[in-house]
C-alpha cells in the first residue's frame, strides 16, 4: 500500500502549473470583464479604454485556446530493447492493440537494431526527451546508461514507466513484467527432476549486467542449490543472440563432452543451442530449456528439439504497458507493479502455446 500511494502521489505533480494557470486565467478575465461594466458607464470617456480591454480579453481568450481547447492526440512512447525478434515483435503487437483502443491515442515504438546497442537506445531516450511525450515506457538494455537518460525525462516532467527489465530507479511510476527469478527457478527445478538429481548442467545467458537475465540465472542458481549432485560447470554469455548461442554451444560441448543439461536465458540463444546439440546428434541426450516461449520455441518443444521453455506472455507484457502510460499521461493513477505471470511449457502443455 505505501508503494502504491507513493506511485499515486507522483502522478498529482504533472496536472499542478495547469491548475495554477487557470486559476490566474480565470481571475484576469474577472478583472477584465469588471473593467469592462465600468467602461461601458461612460461610453464617450471609456469607448477607447472598452476596445482596448476588449482586445486584450479576445488576445487572452485565444492563447487558451490554442493551449487547452485542441488538446490533440496523447504522444505515447514505448522505447523496447530491439525488434529483431519474434519476442519483441510480440510486445509491439500488444502495444499497439491497446494504442488502437483509444482514438486519442498516438503511439510510437522504437527500438536499437539489437538488444546489445544500448548507445543507440540511449540516443533514441535522449532524442525523444526533447520531443516531450506525454509517457514514456522503457526496457532498459542497459542500467548505467540508461538511467541518467531517464533522470532526464523526469526532470522534464515525462511519466516514465520501466517494462520487461526492472531497474533500481526510484522516480519510476510502475513496472510492467516478468517475475524472472521465479522463472528461473523453476527452469531449475524442471532440469533437477529430469536429470534425477544428478549431472552436469551449463547455462547461457543473456548481456552481462541485464536485470532479466541476472534475475533469470539467480533463480536458476537458487534452485540448484537444493541439489547437490547437480554441478553448475560453466555459464556463457551469448548476449540473447542465436548464432552466438549456436557458437557457444559448440565451445560448451567440446569443454564438457559429458554435459547432461543446458539452460539458456531466452528462447534466441536456446534454439542456436539446439542447432549445435542436433550437429552432434545429442539431441535425446541433453536436456535444453529455454526461456520465453516464442512460437518457434514452442514448435521445438512438440518436435523434441527442447526439452522445455517459460513462457513470458509478451503481448500481454506490451498491452499493460500502454494502458498504464496512458493513464499515467492522462494523470490517473497506475498500479504500482504489474506482474506478468511465467508458465513453464513442455511437451505436456504445448499445444496450448502454439500459435
Amino acid at each position: 500500500m505505501v508503494e502504491r500511494r507513493i506511485a499515486n502521489s507522483r502522478l498529482h505533480e504533472f496536472p499542478i502549473a495547469l491548475v495554477i494557470s487557470r486559476q490566474i486565467f480565470t481571475g484576469v478575465v474577472d478583472y477584465l470583464v469588471t473593467l469592462l461594466n465600468v467602461c461601458s458607464a461612460d461610453i464617450r470617456g471609456g469607448t477607447r479604454l472598452l476596445r482596448a480591454a476588449a482586445v486584450a480579453l479576445v488576445l487572452l481568450l485565444g492563447t487558451s485556446c490554442t493551449r487547452t481547447s485542441k488538446p490533440g492526440k496523447l504522444e505515447i512512447v514505448l522505447v523496447t530493447k530491439a525488434l529483431d525478434t519474434e519476442w519483441w515483435q510480440r510486445v509491439k503487437a500488444g502495444a499497439e492493440m491497446a494504442a488502437s483502443r483509444d482514438p486519442q491515442v498516438r503511439l510510437s515504438i522504437l527500438a536499437p537494431e539489437r538488444e546489445i546497442r544500448v548507445d543507440q537506445q540511449v540516443t533514441i531516450l535522449e532524442d525523444q526527451v526533447l520531443k516531450r511525450p506525454a509517457a514514456l515506457a522503457v526496457a532498459p538494455a542497459g542500467l548505467s546508461e540508461v538511467i541518467p537518460v531517464l533522470d532526464k525525462a523526469r526532470t522534464s516532467g515525462i511519466p516514465v514507466l520501466i517494462v520487461d527489465t526492472d531497474v533500481p530507479w526510484p522516480s519510476k511510476l510502475t513496472f510492467i513484467g516478468l517475475d524472472n527469478r521465479a522463472g528461473g527457478r523453476l527452469a531449475g527445478e524442471y532440469l533437477i527432476g529430469k536429470l534425477g538429481g544428478k549431472g552436469k548442467v551449463a547455462v547461457i545467458r543473456g548481456v552481462l549486467g541485464v536485470a532479466t537475465h541476472e534475475e533469470r540465472l539467480a533463480g536458476f542458481r537458487g534452485a540448484l542449490a537444493k541439489a547437490p549432485g547437480i554441478e553448475l560447470v560453466a555459464v556463457q554469455p551469448a548476449n540473447s543472440e542465436r548464432a552466438l548461442g549456436m557458437n557457444v554451444m559448440e565451445d560448451l560441448l567440446a569443454a564438457h563432452p559429458d554435459l547432461t543439461a543446458v539452460f539458456a536465458t531466452n528462447d534466441q540463444m536456446a534454439l542456436g543451442a539446439a542447432e549445435a546439440i542436433d550437429g552432434h546428434n545429442l539431441t535425446s541426450k541433453i536436456v535444453l530449456v529455454g526461456f520465453d516461449a516464442t512460437y518457434e520455441a514452442v514448435r521445438a518443444v512438440i518436435a523434441g528439439r527442447l526439452s522445455a521453455t517459460l513462457a513470458g506472455y509478451p503481448e500481454l507484457m506490451g498491452r499493460r504497458a500502454v494502458e498504464e502510460a496512458i493513464k499515467a499521461a492522462r494523470g490517473q493513477p497506475v498500479e504500482a507493479r504489474v506482474n506478468i505471470a511465467t508458465t513453464l511449457v513442455s511437451r505436456q502443455n504445448a499445444d496450448e502455446f502454439r500459435n
